[in-house]
């Protein structure tokens, strides 16, 4: 049976000591190899060696020596050694040992009164420690700080014995005496939370009597200080005022520690407006004056905990998280801005747009840096969105800055720009006309497909007058350059060296390991060499300094090339409406054909480094085919619709945003027939301000039900597993806690027999990335007695664990252990998986990115697509990014992505795809990616189990 240990030391198995060698060295007069042989004996101690031999040796040879090294290690030895029989009777040569000790505790040496009082701390045996406590509390008014301190810890540890208060009755009198006389600071911590833990009344006392002091008080003691602050106001609600006016005071100390610790306690102790406006002015000012990135984050934190909780405080000091945007580091700027755009308010909106707008003008001037320019630029540009989306009135101070980014070399931060854009534009009439003339000025400067197919969308959809449809198209043709795109002795120079002459073949040997997916659904790491051609395209003729359009289309981008035609489509049909001049409308009408055609020529050529493809090809000749017979159905469908379901998409996404605004807000309240305290009616006699807040916050919570909607009784008895059966002999169940990065086990233990269990251990062990951080330590169980044991479970990674382990025991016959084996417990990766919000460009630039799939073919008796795909969401936590609207109809075939992200920060992304077969049951697949190959496996797992249910 293993035995707690208070010492641990590494120890090389490959080169173990002989008892023999040791004795030999110790009975030396050499004290270096003294000092080798005791580091040896300790190290065998630890790793279950007996030594009895050694014991007589150390006394004679050892316990002399004056050697400080020499002295400590056999204090070390000493710690280790058994000082008692089979029986717990203490062994009759620690008499020796105590002899010792005291003439250590005696000594003029002030190092070794110190070890040796430190060594007191780790005895627990009243027979050795009754005879040294005179010399001990000798060590009290010792003078030198060094050994008070020890000496203090000395008394602590023994008056917290089981038998302690016996052996030192008066020790938290003599304890209250020094603390009023010491002056060391770390003797005055260690004498406060001696009275703190065992005399709570008499360290209340003695704060409340020197409260007026207690900002002179070194920074160890106002730690000590705020814990004993918190563990009382916890017990004694009452008199919490006043100790929140010693936290308040606490606020001014010169340490950022003792700073950081009274803001905490502020916001768990009270919920009064002054005091949660002092934690998050506190926040703030931590946040502006620590450089350390990790040291902002955790602050952040905090300040995103009391967002959630006092939304109404955290507005006010909007402004002052905002500052935190000067720090460099992209996790620290995400953080400030997600927290900011949630208090945003129609108080504090004008301010906060305009100070990201200064923020957007710095990274345009080049003072930010130019590796994290453009994500950071990015970051505001999603904010400004967000806050015009929520205020549509701050739309016009901001739009025309962003526009000049649609050029932006940032494709990313370029095409939430031009996103903007579209959004604004729809939403804000009023902004129309300047927009599709600033979006004109600058189109030339857009170097991005994407960027341009979407202005592109906006001239088509949202020029309306004749001088704004006569702008876009004039812009388009100056971008597409001059017609045709290649001149016939352009043509004959390809025709001669065919399309190979275009390009340069770079033969390269490529290496690659990559993990592919085996028949079976398991993962396998794949080798290939190959000769790689890197294929360099030649600039064409014509592309050298060409307009942005007429390179892009060059290039191969012939999608661009379909939505440069349906622009002009919607243009030239629209101009037909508006103009008076037939003349005019027959000439853009004529242009417009013409350019179609080039663009099919320039595909069909062997110009072009890629060939036109079907699908723009055929929306290319469908525009043809329009301009030159339009009806009336058609103009409506191209004119109208587009804009419309627009229109209907935006208004779809607001009504969603709103309903999951609503679903955060509904908060639970207490049954009808609760009491009610009516703060009004309430003495304020002696009290002040900060405690009538408090008081009448205290008073709201209880109304409202907030002090017991945590005790969950049902949802707490489905989180206990029984783990032996009820005929065992020891009956065992747990209750699971569930942390962010930990697991706490609270097991309860029964004996079910008339025998008293002796040396009863829970011994655990984990499978996966769990990991125990401390082992349980022995208990002595009564016949039909219970005990709670709790055991830690660190946890690394969103990964489906295992926790399995046994019961050791012995009764009345110590040679005979019994064992009994538990169910194991098995961690469900639902607990660390959190429905997530992402846009479609984030989600598809992570689906290209992450290397690990799992996919999971669809097994199910559900007959419904829509209702599978809901069990699925229901059954992983994770929230549907394809909107309702998407969904509607029945087509027997659906498709929908999901999305979510863990406790850990990893995101999960899942893309169902479902068909209805002729029979009528559903077929297809669920196919899964992450950055880990854990969080794939896992969910994957978890989908195959629940689909197979029919309902939830």
């Amino acid at each position: 049976m293993e035995k707690p240990s208070t010492l641990l030391v590494h120890f090389d198995k490959g080169t173990p000591a002989m008892a023999n060698e040791i004795k030999e060295a110790l009975e030396g007069s050499d004290v270096a190899a003294k000092v080798d042989a005791m580091k040896r004996a300790v190290m065998l101690l630890l790793n279950g060696e007996t030594l009895p031999q050694l014991f007589i040796t150390i006394v004679r040879y050892v316990l002399p020596s004056e050697d400080h090294t020499v002295q400590k290690l056999l204090l070390l030895y000493l710690e280790i050694i058994d000082k008692t029989d089979s029986k717990g009777r203490v062994l009759p040569e620690m008499i020796l040992i105590c002899q010792n000790l005291r003439n250590n505790l005696q000594s003029p040496n002030e190092y070794i009164r110190g070890v040796t009082l430190r060594f007191l701390c780790r005895l627990s045996n009243p027979e050795i420690l009754e005879p040294l406590i005179p010399s001990v509390l000798v060590n009290l008014e010792h003078r030198h700080p060094f050994i008070r301190r020890n000496a203090l810890l000395a008394v602590s540890s023994i008056y917290r014995l089981p038998n302690g208060e016996q052996l030192l009755p008066d020790a938290p009198e003599l304890v209250e005496k020094t603390l009023g006389s010491e002056q060391d600071p770390s003797a005055r911590r260690n004498a406060f939370l001696m009275l703190c833990n065992c005399s709570q009344d008499r360290a209340v006392f003695y704060l409340l009597s020197n409260s007026d002091r207690v900002t002179e008080w070194p920074d160890l003691l106002q730690m000590a200080v705020l814990e004993l602050i918190r563990k009382i106001c916890r017990t004694n609600r009452p008199d919490k005022g006043k100790h929140i006016k010693i936290i308040i005071s606490l606020l001014s100390s010169p340490n950022t520690a003792v700073v950081y610790e009274c803001a905490g306690a502020l916001v768990s102790l009270s919920s009064a407006p002054t005091a949660i406006r002092a934690a998050a002015d506190t926040y703030c000012q931590l946040l502006s004056s620590q450089s350390d990135n990790n040291v902002k984050l955790i602050i952040l934190d905090r300040l995103n905990e009391l967002r959630a909780a006092h939304r109404e405080v955290m507005s006010e000091v909007v402004m002052d998280v905002l500052r935190a945007l000067s720090s460099p580091n992209p996790d620290v700027r995400r953080k400030v801005l997600d927290i900011v755009l949630d208090l945003v308010s129609p108080k504090n909106v004008d301010e906060v747009v305009l100070f990201m707008k200064k923020e957007v003008v710095k990274t345009q001037a080049g003072e930010s840096d130019k590796d994290s320019g453009g994500e950071y630029r990015q970051m505001l540009v999603k904010a400004i969105h967000a806050c015009t989306v929520k205020f549509p009135e701050v739309a016009g101070s901001v739009v025309h800055l962003l526009m000049d980014f649609l050029g932006d070399s940032n494709v990313a931060s370029a095409i939430d720009v031009v996103l903007f854009v579209r959004e604004i534009i729809e939403t804000n009439p009023k902004l129309r006309v300047s927009m599709i003339q600033r979006l004109n000025d600058t189109f030339y400067q857009i170097r991005a497909s994407r960027v341009c197919s979407c202005a592109l969308w906006i001239l088509g959809e949202y020029s309306l007058s004749l001088t704004e449809v006569q702008t876009a198209i004039s812009t388009i043709k100056q971008c597409l350059g001059e017609l045709p795109f290649y001149s016939s002795e352009e043509t004959e120079q390809v025709s001669d060296g065919s399309k190979p002459a275009q390009q340069t073949l770079n033969p390269t040997l490529i290496s690659s390991r990559r993990p592919v997916i085996l028949s079976d659904g398991t993962y396998a790491t794949q080798t290939a060499a190959s000769e790689s051609f890197n294929i360099t395209p030649s600039i064409l003729p014509g592309q050298k300094n060409a307009p942005n359009l007429r390179s892009l289309i060059l290039s191969g981008d012939f999608f661009l090339a379909s939505v440069v035609s349906s622009t002009l489509t919607k243009l030239v049909l629209r101009l037909d409406e508006i103009q008076t001049s037939k003349t005019e409308t027959n000439k853009a009408f004529t242009e417009s054909l013409l350019i179609m055609v080039c663009i099919l020529q320039l595909g069909e050529s062997n110009f072009a480094i890629n060939g036109i493809d079907d699908d723009s090809k055929d929306r290319i000749v469908m525009c043809v085919r329009l301009l030159c017979n339009t009806g009336d159905e058609l103009r409506k469908v191209w004119l109208e619709s587009c804009r419309v379901s627009f229109a209907r998409m935006l208004a779809e996404k607001q009504f969603r945003e709103t309903e999951e605004l609503r679903a955060k807000a509904q908060i639970s309240h207490a049954q009808c027939d609760d009491l009610i305290d009516f703060y009004h009616l309430k003495s304020r006699k002696g009290m002040s301000q900060l405690e009538l807040e408090d008081s009448v916050q205290d008073d709201l919570k209880r109304a409202t039900g907030e002090f017991t909607r945590d005790s969950d009784d049902a949802n707490r008895l489905n989180r206990v597993l029984q783990l032996t059966g009820f005929s065992d002999p020891v009956y065992a169940e747990a209750y699971v806690t569930v942390h962010h990065y930990d697991i706490v086990l609270d097991v309860t233990v029964i004996n079910r027999t008339s025998s008293t269990l002796q040396n009863l251990c829970l011994e655990l062990s984990t499978m996966g990335d769990l990991k125990l951080v401390d082992r349980p330590q022995n208990y002595t169980l009564a016949p039909e007695s219970s005990k709670q044991i709790k055991a830690s479970i660190k946890v690394s990674s969103t990964e489906t664990g295992v926790i399995f382990g046994n019961i050791v025991y012995e009764t009345s016959n110590v040679f005979e252990r019994n064992v009994v084996v538990l169910n194991d417990i098995h961690i469900d990766i639902m607990d660390y998986i959190l429905p997530g919000n992402c846009d479609d460009v984030a989600f598809r630039n992570m689906w290209a990115e992450f290397e690990w799939e799992n996919k999971v073919a669809i097994s199910t008796s559900i007959k419904d697509e829509k209702e599978f795909l809901n069990h699925i969401i229901k059954s992983t936590n994770m929230k549907c990014l394809t909107p309702p609207s998407a969904l509607d109809g029945e087509c027997g075939f659906l498709a929908a992505n999901l999305y979510a992200k863990s406790a850990f920060d990893e995101d999960a992304l899942v893309n169902v795809s479902v068909e209805k077969q002729a029979d009528g049951k559903l077929s297809g697949y669920i196919r899964i990616r992450s950055k880990t190959q854990g969080i794939a496996l896992s969910l994957g797992d978890k989908i195959t189990l629940k689909q197979k249910a029919d309902r939830i």
